[in-house]
């Protein structure tokens, strides 16, 4: 008889069974077997005690019966789940469906998928934790007690298809409140005085009159202006020349949030492809050494590095850059993440020797990016810091005080794997009592910013910093807003919409525990301590449900019905009540007041029909076209619709693409056409689709110094520079500085 080892993955199934032989039969339960029901609330409630209602899917039973046939033919059964509570949570679903006792079945965990690893785990099995499952089941009760008993009320309050949920509502209003500061925002004027020393030295005025200049100080016009006159007239010396050295410190290896931030900054990647591709490194790919997971687990809060990671780290420093580059001690990290699960590892590389550059004969595209950001970063932080010569020197007049700055990079240390993208400043030789020349000076005109709209990164961030959610829940957190059309997401930016600030403000009157990050933070951490058996997951959930559902109870009568309805004075051909025009989740249309007895929806064609504005006739059965309202604007469509489903653009644009003048394609020396996608502007070739040239930025004749490619224009720090489409190298974009 064989063992059996049962995990969710197919992928990681396969992984592991190239390691266990022929001796164990492993199998993917494919995720969650069990859940609360979908279209009913699943909680049995008796005496303050919370019963959950599971149900194998349909898409799983054929799965359930598998398990189960297997089980009977196996000596002993393993739960190979992941290492977090979600997959505790699984693993005990696993052996209760499968009809076995949860406590009693071995459960092997790993960080990484590695063959030493695996049989290491088999050796030292442990049981299934209770408490890290009562800790999952906590927080699922939570959110469906959430989203069942309070979406349905924000629904009939405000309009149909609405939803709450314990962290979505939180993340919503964090994003309501930013967008309310930038909306309320009101803009500073100041100035800044420009000043070039002798041999094109920037210098900034940090002292006139006895009085220090900061960013804002300089408000009045005429006084920056008077500065600027009296700078002119004044005689400048060297007063003072600081040296001072600065470390920069080796940044932490990855966890997941600090993952998810650096792949959308550095990458472009989106939340949901980050985790993807992660998981697919995690769960094994083909490498030197046969097919293994390449990296940790992804899912994880910990900053935590292995003994054995960190000593194959140190070696592999000293032996491909030397013994300056290794630091006496390891290095270890701290996490400042609430709630951190330190038990758990930070994500790492799981075999040193599989560099980016041996990965890349395995690895491609995404994959391989994300390994390399994976890598580098991990081996970066087992080296030693950068050091950097700071430079200041203070020249002064009878009035004032300027300082110019400089540093020089004087040892490179992690700087050796991750690119340092500042430049050296260096400065002259200059003696203390030497006279320096003004060669320029003027005032500019400034005016403050409002703050930034949150990007997918900074949103996770924040929610990370307030112990809201949790690594898991990031990524389905805000693709739940985007997807319920609270918010858009346009040129990684998110932007709530209208419903999302109606939603908040609802929320913040009647149920503010639900919106507030102090209270869900709270829970986070109460959660925590069910993990660690110091909370009772029942009590939670009462002391939770009590107050809030008497909310819901009274929210019902008390909370006014924002549901604009309007009357037509039209009567209702189905039950003869009058017609009223609400507001619906995809836009205004007209039903009966006797709704929910009544459903009647008035057509849309019924209501175009009654315009007297001709919008034609269908060349394709002659009947009338009328307007209509889609997700993509207005357009025309065949009145005789579902029989004819002709449809056109109501106002037709011209096909004729834009062509770059004077650049020709690199690839086949056609026209380059600016084009439009569903993401916005893009260049590609007037070829298409014979030829692939594309290029996200608009392309120049100017060809890169380093690889002889196109160079594109962009913007980069607020500052025009020309890209190269192929090696990425940047320069100055001298032209459009010029202009600026």
């Amino acid at each position: 008889m064989k063992d059996l080892i049962i995990v969710e993955s197919p992928t990681k199934a396969k992984t592991i069974k190239n390691f266990v032989g022929n001796n164990y039969e492993v199998i993917a339960s494919k995720g969650h077997i069990r859940d609360l029901p979908k279209h009913t609330f699943g909680i049995k409630i008796d005496n303050q005690e919370f019963i959950p209602e599971y149900k194998i899917d349909k898409s799983h039973k054929n799965v359930v019966n598998e398990l189960k046939r297997l089980a009977k033919n196996s000596k002993t059964i393993y739960i190979a789940t992941d290492e977090d509570r979600e997959g505790e949570a699984i693993g005990f679903h696993i052996a209760t469906a499968i009809g076995k006792d949860p406590l009693k079945l071995p459960r092997i965990v790993f960080h990484e998928i590695t063959k030493k690893a695996i049989l290491d785990s088999l050796k030292n099995p442990r049981y299934i934790d209770m408490d890290k499952v009562n800790a999952q089941q906590a927080r699922r009760l939570l959110d469906r007690i959430v989203g069942y008993r309070l979406s349905p009320l924000i629904s009939s309050k405000i309009q149909r298809g609405l939803s709450a949920g314990r962290v979505q509502s939180s993340a919503l209003k964090i994003i309501v409140d930013r967008e309310k500061e930038i909306l309320n925002f009101k803009p500073i004027t100041y100035y800044t005085i420009d000043i070039i020393l002798k041999d094109n030295l920037e210098a900034e005025l940090v002292e006139f009159s006895g009085e220090k200049i900061q960013k804002l100080s300089l408000q009045d016009k005429m006084r920056a202006l008077e500065i600027v006159e009296k700078l002119k007239k004044a005689k400048f010396e060297v007063k003072e020349i600081e040296n001072k050295k600065r470390k920069v410190s080796t940044p932490p290896p990855f966890m997941t949030s600090t993952l998810q931030q650096s792949a959308s900054s550095i990458l472009g990647f989106s939340l949901s492809k980050t985790m993807q591709t992660a998981q697919k490194l995690y769960e094994g790919v083909m490498t030197h050494k046969g097919s293994m997971g390449v990296i940790t687990y992804m899912r994880t809060d910990s900053l935590n590095i292995a003994k054995v990671a960190q000593d194959e780290a140190r070696e592999f420093i000293d032996k491909n850059y030397g013994k300056k580059y290794i630091p006496n001690k390891p290095k270890n990290y701290a996490t400042k993440a609430k709630g951190a699960q330190e038990a758990h590892e930070a994500i790492r590389p799981t075999l040193i020797d599989f560099t980016p550059q041996v990965a890349a004969q395995y690895l491609k595209g995404d994959e391989l990016k994300l390994y390399s950001l994976i890598y580098n970063r991990f081996l970066a932080s087992q080296m030693n810091d950068a050091e950097f010569e700071l430079q200041n020197i203070f020249v002064a007049s009878s009035e004032s005080l300027l300082k110019i700055s400089g540093r020089k990079l004087i040892f490179d240390g992690f700087y050796r794997v991750l690119s340092n993208e500042d430049k050296d400043k260096l400065l002259p030789n200059l003696k203390i009592g030497e006279t320096l020349e003004l060669e320029k000076c003027g005032a500019s005109e400034h005016q403050t910013e409002p703050p930034a709209r949150f990007s997918e990164a900074s949103l996770i961030k924040t929610l990370e910093s307030l112990g809201i959610g949790r690594p898991s829940t990031y990524a389905p957190t805000i693709s739940l807003l985007n997807s319920r059309e609270y918010i858009k997401i346009e040129k990684k930016q998110i932007k709530p919409q209208e419903v999302a600030f109606k939603v908040v403000e609802l929320l913040e009157k009647y149920f503010l525990e639900i919106v507030d990050s102090k209270f869900t933070a709270s829970l986070e951490e109460k959660l925590d301590e069910i993990a660690e058996n110091k909370q009772d997951w029942q009590k939670l959930l009462w002391d939770f449900y009590e107050p809030f559902i008497q909310k819901v109870n009274e929210g019902k009568t008390i909370i006014q019905s924002q549901k604009v309805a309007i009357p037509t004075g039209e009567i209702c051909p189905l039950c003869g009540k009058e017609l009223i025009k609400r507001s619906g989740r995809f836009g205004e249309f007209v039903g009966c007041s006797g709704y929910s007895k009544c459903k009647y929806i008035k057509k849309e064609t019924e209501t175009n029909q009654e315009s007297n504005e001709d919008y034609g006739v269908c060349e394709k059965c002659g009947k009338p076209m009328l307007k209509k309202y889609g997700k993509n604007g207005e357009f025309l469509a065949c009145s005789g619709y579902p029989d004819c489903k002709n449809t056109k653009a109501l106002n037709p644009i011209s096909n004729t693409k834009k062509a770059i003048e004077g650049v020709k394609c690199p690839k086949c020396g056609g026209e380059i056409l600016e084009r439009m996608s569903r993401r916005g502007k893009f260049y590609g070739c007037g070829n298409y689709p014979k030829c692939d040239f594309i290029s996200t930025y608009e392309p120049t004749n100017i060809h890169c110094p380093k690889c002889d490619s196109l160079m594109a224009k962009r913007l980069y720090r607020k500052k025009p520079i020309l890209e190269c489409i192929a090696c990425k190298e940047r320069i100055e974009d001298t032209e459009n500085k010029t202009k600026e």
